[in-house]
């Protein structure tokens, strides 16, 4: 009761005539209120810093989980990506040489008058070569009917030499569209490619140029985007 009567009959204008019990009470006060202004102001920041960090550690930690699972695997994925590519060669060492490719457009268009075909257009063009092959595109027209290009097709098959064609653009119509029937006899025109393999020497010369093609255009590409 004497700490309440004491507080009710405070003179503000005379603080130094407080009772000690007066003054340890404000004092103590002061002090919670200064402690409660701290930890609201700064350490409530760190605990959102800190819950970020928590967060942050969390996601690094699953991060570096699936890295290392990666890491473990990568010999003997590098293992398998090197046998697939010299399975891959392989495969590409069957194609015809680049001695070879002129006798091979010969057989080819042999192949197709052999089959009976009427040959208007069978003019090979420059080659393109990509990082282990190099595609030869070949402009051509034939006539003759379904069967003759199924012997076509079958003979090149038959070829000694592995022979791969590919049809770009290419169309198949009846040669007479307004005759009756049109005589069984059907127009094949477009665009066919051929490949062959690179030589070592040639291939490297070939992933050199491409590498060089493709950093110009990305260079032409980010000039373009400024």
């Amino acid at each position: 009761m004497k700490f309440l009567n004491d507080l009710q009959n405070l003179d503000r204008n005379n603080i130094g005539g407080w009772p000690k019990s007066i003054k340890i009470f404000f004092t103590v006060l002061l002090f919670a209120v200064v402690m409660l202004a701290g930890w609201y102001f700064f350490v409530s920041d760190q605990q959102d810093s800190l819950q970020q960090a928590a967060s942050k550690e969390e996601q690094l930690k699953q991060e570096f989980s699936q890295k290392q699972a990666k890491s473990v695997n990568l010999e003997a994925l590098q293992q398998q990506l090197d046998e697939m590519q010299d399975m891959l060669r392989q495969l590409l060492r069957q194609l015809p040489s680049k001695t070879e490719m002129p006798e091979l457009l010969v057989d080819i268009s042999q192949t197709a008058l052999s089959a009976g075909l009427e040959t208007e257009l069978f003019q090979p063009g420059p080659e393109a070569p990509k990082d282990f092959y190099a595609e030869k595109p070949i402009q051509l027209r034939m006539v003759g009917t379904y069967h003759q290009f199924g012997t076509f097709i079958s003979g090149v098959a038959s070829l000694p030499r592995v022979v791969i064609l590919t049809l770009h653009d290419v169309s198949l119509t009846p040669k007479n569209k307004d005759a009756k029937g049109g005589g069984g006899q059907l127009v094949l025109q477009g665009t066919v490619k051929t490949y062959r393999y690179l030589e070592d020497d040639e291939s490297a010369e070939a992933k050199a140029a491409n590498a060089k093609s493709a950093t110009g255009k990305a260079a032409a590409k980010t000039g373009g985007q400024k």
